[in-house]
């Protein structure tokens, strides 16, 4: 992944507007987007692009996601403890 891809990313996972998902998207970018194959990333952008609370709503399981959202990174998303790291099951 070319570095100012990841820098962009990373910093749009962190700045969201919306404490929240900061703290969710941030740490899993961190820790994650530079080993995320194409089609994640691609689907990670996409996600940033959705409102926070949608974002929000889909995570944590409140509402699912429209099928555009339903993947493999979703589900990664969905099983990831920020302050424990890794993900899980996934």
């Amino acid at each position: 992944m070319d570095d100012a891809r990841l820098k962009r990313l990373r910093m749009r996972a962190w700045r969201r507007g919306f404490r929240e998902m900061d703290l969710i998207l941030g740490p899993f970018a961190d820790q994650h987007a530079q080993d995320l194959p194409e089609d994640e990333l691609a689907a990670f952008e996409a996600l940033l692009q959705e409102a926070d609370q949608d974002v929000y709503g889909w995570i944590i399981g409140r509402e699912p996601p429209p099928a555009e959202h339903d993947t493999s990174l979703m589900k990664k998303l969905q099983a990831f403890q920020p302050s424990q790291g890794p993900v899980r099951g996934a």
